[in-house]
């Protein structure tokens, strides 16, 4: 789980991805105060963060984890840490919380996490409903992409040891 001393590094990683919406530095840090029990750090050898999952269970229906964002510091792209990251936290949160299904939100120019979730949902024998969530209109910066929606599941449940 992210501490909030995380947060700086866990902004600097998002910012550096170039391709996940920016939020600000603030933000990050209540991210590792008040959803460290639905977010993920994978730390590198001197104990920093090296890649990062933020998510929230949604109110309405607390059975599904939705997934902020995801990403991974450039040095460790490439090694599986990405879904390394989402299904440990997937499987942390279905025995803690009980979930069923993961939801985010990805633009349609990205492949990575387009791919991501596509293979998150083979792993875990789930299928995948897409559909527009927040339309380009909506957002009031020109260029920015819809965000569709991935419903992922029902998820296979959790092996108890």
């Amino acid at each position: 789980m992210p501490r909030v001393a995380d947060g700086a590094a866990i902004w600097r990683i998002a910012r550096d991805s170039q391709v996940l919406d920016l939020n600000s530095s603030y933000s990050y840090l209540l991210w590792c105060h008040d959803f460290a029990a639905t977010s993920a750090v994978a730390r590198d050898p001197h104990g920093e963060p090296a890649a990062f999952v933020t998510g929230y269970l949604r109110p309405e229906c607390p059975r599904t984890l939705v997934v902020w964002q995801i990403a991974v510091s450039g040095a460790y792209r490439g090694r599986g840490l990405a879904a390394a990251l989402l299904d440990g936290l997937a499987d942390r949160v279905a025995r803690t919380a009980g979930i069923d299904h993961v939801e985010t939100t990805i633009a349609p120019g990205n492949a990575a996490s387009n791919r991501l979730f596509a293979s998150f949902a083979e792993r875990h024998g789930a299928s995948v409903e897409r559909r527009v969530l927040f339309d380009a209109g909506l957002f009031p910066e020109q260029g920015h992409e819809p965000e569709v929606l991935h419903r992922i599941g029902p998820l296979a449940p959790v092996a108890r040891n």
